[in-house]
């Protein structure tokens, strides 16, 4: 045990603490600026099992926030996270899976786990997570960095889901490949992650369920606020889907233009602008599949739609082809 004797000395640790994490299974989403940081602090805390899911391949644009990659450039993230942790504590069962994560995959992969992490920073996988965590009944650590700024927050498992702390939709689609991000920023906000993780894995009190910590871009501050007596929301809105789920029955409108998305989401899916959608007469009953590239165009044509048409809708998030 001289690997975590440090840790073991705190009395919220101890043997029992760390028996604790050795059963523990967590699953993270996403292998990024968030998860590198995650990854490190929870297999190095010797955290039992991680299962890890992440489509990407590392570019030299990462490396200034994700380190571990050094000399991996071209490999899938999900397979040169594996070997990283291996190498840095073999006791840590690691399973890799290089794909996306979508409604289709997130109830095993949740269900196999204790605690969920999206390190994604992804607006679709974020409210996917959080649908399913909230039905498995499963605690959830979501997070999101941008710039100089980013927050961290303990849902579902008891708590609130992120839909009722967030029911609107933000402001932009910006990413840190559009919008950009400072590396020590993304890496605090991954170490609140894995800090919050292992609190709700140990069973500390007060629990990050419920808690959402907030970095300021403005002088480098953090804030927090609790949340645990959010309502959900009684209309949640339209769930995504899989392009797998998608039936010959659907009416599939893909918002993105050719120059964008060369392969539709499906072969019979139609092209509108979102200005066009307001538009559409749907067969009475028929369900109206909206698609774009991260979800964020779906759910806002989605929330246009809604009072128009009593049809049900579901969104897709379909980023195309893994580079």
């Amino acid at each position: 045990m001289n690997r975590y004797a440090r840790q073991m000395i705190l009395p919220e640790v101890g043997d029992a603490g760390q028996a604790r994490l050795g059963r523990a299974h967590v699953l993270i989403a996403g292998a990024g600026g968030l998860g590198v940081p995650v990854l490190q602090y929870l297999a190095g805390a010797g955290v039992g099992h991680i299962t890890l899911i992440d489509p990407d391949r590392v570019e030299e644009t990462n490396l200034h926030r994700q380190p571990i990659y050094g000399g991996r450039t071209g490999q899938p993230k999900a397979l040169a996270a594996q070997a990283f942790v291996q190498a840095l504590n073999p006791a840590t069962g690691t399973e890799a899976v290089v794909g996306r994560l979508d409604p289709a995959n997130a109830p095993a992969l949740v269900a196999a786990a204790d605690l969920v992490l999206d390190c994604a920073d992804s607006f679709a996988v974020s409210y996917i997570l959080s649908d399913t965590c909230l039905a498995a009944g499963k605690p959830l650590i979501s997070a999101s960095a941008l710039g100089m700024e980013g927050y961290a927050g303990g849902f579902c498992g008891g708590a609130p889901s992120l839909r009722a702390v967030f029911p609107g939709l933000p402001d932009t689609a910006a990413t840190c490949a559009t919008a950009g991000v400072l590396g020590p920023v993304v890496g605090m906000i991954g170490c609140l992650q894995a800090q919050m993780a292992l609190a709700v894995l140990l069973g500390l009190t007060p629990s990050p369920l419920g808690q959402l910590v907030r970095l300021s871009a403005q002088g480098l501050r953090f804030s927090a606020f609790r949340f645990d007596r959010a309502p959900e929301p009684a209309d949640p809105g339209p769930a995504f889907i899989a392009p797998g789920a998608i039936t010959p029955g659907d009416l599939v409108i893909d918002l993105r233009d050719a120059a964008e998305a060369p392969r539709p989401v499906t072969p019979a899916a139609q092209r509108l602008r979102p200005d066009e959608v307001p538009g559409l007469h749907p067969a009475p009953g028929q369900r109206v599949v909206l698609a774009c590239r991260s979800g964020l165009r779906a759910w806002r044509a989605a929330e246009v739609l809604r009072p128009l048409i009593p049809n049900p809708l579901a969104l897709v998030a379909d980023p195309g082809e893994t580079p």
